[in-house]
């Protein structure tokens, strides 16, 4: 077993680790040593990296900590080096301070400092993945799970949550993403002569404004509408005497639970009505959401409260995460991190207070989970 650290010391060395998607830069091994009294199941296929730790304390519940090690690329114009921490005014500079080495690290420390007494069953699903296309990272871990019978009934995902204060965000679920790839069609000509020709771009101007940022539902308690949001219109050759042929528009829809792709391709189909169009439609990730009173939501907001005396509020909002994988086999999930201002940005940075709440925080929530 590794040598103990505090929360602080084992986070510095997880961001001293250039663990660029789907590179783990070692982190997951060195985990399992500094977890050495769980067991292992380690889950690697197409160059991606998993690890599962996990420990029967009693007959109790199984709650699993899920995240990953990997981070995007740094990029450009950082004021120091992204992945040699800089600590300045209370505040640690370093790729991936936010998402989610933070999160990682306090729970691997509520875990390695934990109370024999637990009453359940204690795991931690870590991937090498989430940041790419995830195809070989957590979703093939929790089928691994699934077929051995071990799925955790919790699960809490340490993901940056939190928008202008610690303690101030749960997320209870996420929205789905459907991305949309229309053509419409016509036939190419002089533009001298546009009575011969049919213009695509002309066709589909009037109905730009019907489409673009459209509400296709009203949302409800747990989402906000699902908005169209065009991403891509292009079309003709870059000259002023041709009419394209073709016009090729991409739009993204993140979904609540009301609406699905089926409805999507319905509102479509009404407002091209008579056009020679094709529509392809795919969805990335499908929405999911905890019940607001459900036990985890309870729990995780009641150790908010008694470290940080924020009253916390339950959202859905942005992007997707590695929750969209777990919540489908019926397991509650949540997730719960640092403040998100600065994710994938130049100069990422969380602050030292905020890391050392989160794990007094998780330290919470496995003392008095039963």
């Amino acid at each position: 077993m590794e040598p103990r650290l505090d929360v602080i010391d084992l986070f510095l060395k997880l961001l001293s680790a250039e663990s660029i998607t789907p590179d783990d830069g070692g982190l997951l091994a060195y985990i399992e040593r500094y977890l050495a009294s769980f067991e292992a199941t380690w889950i690697n296929e197409g160059g991606v990296k998993n690890l599962f730790l996990t420990k029967k304390f009693g007959e109790g519940k199984h709650l699993c900590f899920a995240g990953h090690v990997d981070v995007v690329p740094a990029g450009e114009g950082w004021d120091t080096n992204p992945f040699v921490p800089m600590i300045d005014a209370g505040y640690i500079y370093a790729r991936g301070t936010q998402d989610m080495k933070s999160g990682v690290a306090a729970f691997v420390q509520a875990m390695r400092d934990m109370d024999e007494g637990f009453s359940g069953r204690l795991s931690l699903l870590l991937t090498s993945d989430e940041e790419g296309d995830g195809t070989y990272g957590t979703q093939i871990v929790l089928k691994h799970l699934n077929a051995i019978d071990l799925l955790p009934d919790y699960c809490i995902i340490a993901e940056p949550t939190c928008e202008e204060r610690f303690g101030d965000a749960i997320k209870i679920g996420r929205r789905g993403s459907i991305n949309g790839y229309l053509t419409l069609y016509g036939k190419q000509g002089h533009a001298a002569y546009p009575e011969k020709t049919i213009n695509p771009i002309h066709n589909i101007a009037p109905i730009l404004p019907k489409i673009a940022g459209h509400d296709l539902d009203e949302g409800d308690e747990n989402f906000a509408p699902s908005k169209l949001v065009i991403t891509d219109i292009r079309s003709g050759m870059e000259v002023t005497n041709v009419t394209p042929n073709e016009l090729k528009m991409m739009f993204n829809v993140r979904n609540s639970t009301n609406t699905t792709q089926e409805s999507v391709r319905a509102f479509i189909e009404e407002q091209f009505t008579g056009l020679d169009y094709s529509l392809e439609l795919e969805q990335g990730s499908y929405p999911f959401v905890t019940n607001q009173d459900s036990y985890i939501v309870n729990q995780l907001r009641d150790a908010i409260q008694e470290v940080t005396g924020v009253s916390t509020k339950l959202s859905t909002a942005g992007g997707t995460s590695d929750g969209r994988h777990i919540a489908p086999y019926g397991i509650e999930v949540v997730e719960f991190g640092v403040i998100n201002d600065r994710i994938h940005g130049l100069n990422e940075r969380t602050s030292i207070q905020e890391v050392e709440s989160l794990y007094n925080i998780f330290v919470k929530m496995v003392e008095r989970f039963q």
